[in-house]
């Protein structure tokens, strides 16, 4: 197994994407990205790294910037949660560890969004400690090592980190660790193996049984499918939005007025009883926009904008605002609404 480890850091060595987190040790950055690249790809994360270490270039700068500035920054990587957890463990490590993250893995894994994956690889990749990381290429890599049966979730996690705590090098942690996800990603892929060219072939049962292409087994996602209803309301250069609220899908965003389409009712009756329900104003006209689709884990949704009239106009307060399409870019907002927006912006040309 000696020979496994070297073998698997010569390649990462040799083979390894020139990727911005990888020229630094600095645990904050590297915390930064681990957490951007969960479910995301690497070029779509490189750009949004580079912008967030501009504007946040250590935790202490992180936790004093408005919950509003740190979403803004993370809009349209998804799964929102991850910059609230961030932010949240930012303010933490500078009130309790003084600005210093903590390599003890007892205190890491109790702060906000430090599961088993982001702990260990924290600790692994900036700390050089002896901790395994399972992600969906490794988990990959792993079962088709092993041959392991049955779809790749982590329902197979506890057997794969027992399998790797028994490989782990003594030291060279972690270019062991990115190794094992840089082959997923480059050799072991999930589609069109690469297995010539894999340094780990030799011991691979799944490549010895010719069944690489059928481990782990696939299976089809059930995508639900979602009619919203969005009323664009404009008062001379404004637009009207609305704030998300602070807990669930996409808190604290902004967003036009709006909602779900309920059975057996038109788009339309859905514009003129959310606008009603949520902003307690009558649609007195709607005109039809240009839909927009968009996609998230397990639905997609199918925005319909209608550029409406009503009557009165609706109040204001901290989470009600007339926005100016210049100053939006101020307001973290979903990424099918940004879409709209660019439609609107369009139609200003």
């Amino acid at each position: 197994m000696q020979n496994f480890s070297r073998k698997l850091i010569t390649w990462f060595e040799k083979n390894k994407r020139d990727l911005p987190w990888r020229k630094t040790k600095d645990p904050y950055k590297i915390w930064v990205s681990e957490i951007m690249l969960q479910q995301t790809t690497v070029q779509t994360v490189i750009p949004y790294y580079e912008r967030w270490m501009q504007r946040f270039p250590d935790v202490q700068s992180l936790s004093k910037a408005r919950k509003t500035a740190v979403l803004r920054e993370w809009q349209g990587l998804g799964y929102y949660d991850r910059a609230h957890n961030l932010h949240k463990a930012a303010k933490i490590i500078v009130q309790k560890f003084h600005g210093r993250i903590p390599e003890e893995k007892e205190v890491l894994c109790q702060l906000p969004g430090f599961g088993p994956y982001t702990t260990g690889a924290v600790l692994s990749i900036a700390f050089g400690q002896r901790e395994a990381i399972v992600d969906a290429n490794v988990r990959r890599v792993v079962m088709r090592l092993e041959a392991m049966q049955g779809v790749a979730r982590p329902e197979h996690d506890k057997t794969i980190h027992e399998l790797l705590r028994k490989i782990l090098p003594e030291k060279n942690m972690s270019s062991f660790n990115q190794g094992l996800m840089e082959l997923g990603a480059l050799i072991c892929r999930s589609h069109e193996t690469l297995c010539l060219q894999c340094p780990l072939r030799y011991c691979c049962a799944a490549y010895a049984k010719g069944v690489q292409e059928i481990i782990p087994q696939k299976t089809k996602k059930i995508i639900i499918e979602k009619q919203v209803a969005l009323a664009i309301i404009q008062q001379k250069e404004k637009f009207f939005m609305q704030q998300r609220p602070a807990q669930g899908l996409l808190a604290n965003f902004w967003e036009f007025p709006g909602g779900e389409r309920k059975k057996a009712e038109s788009l339309r009756q859905a514009l003129i009883r959310e606008v009603r329900e949520e902003i307690g104003v009558r649609v007195t006209a709607a005109r039809p926009m240009k839909a927009v689709k968009h996609f998230y884990t397990k639905f997609c949704v199918h925005l319909h904008p209608f550029a409406c009239t009503v009557a009165p106009y609706p109040a204001t307060d901290a989470k009600h605002r007339w926005v100016s399409l210049a100053d939006i870019e101020k307001y973290p907002v979903p990424s099918g609404t940004v879409k709209i927006i660019e439609s609107l912006r369009k139609g200003r040309q």
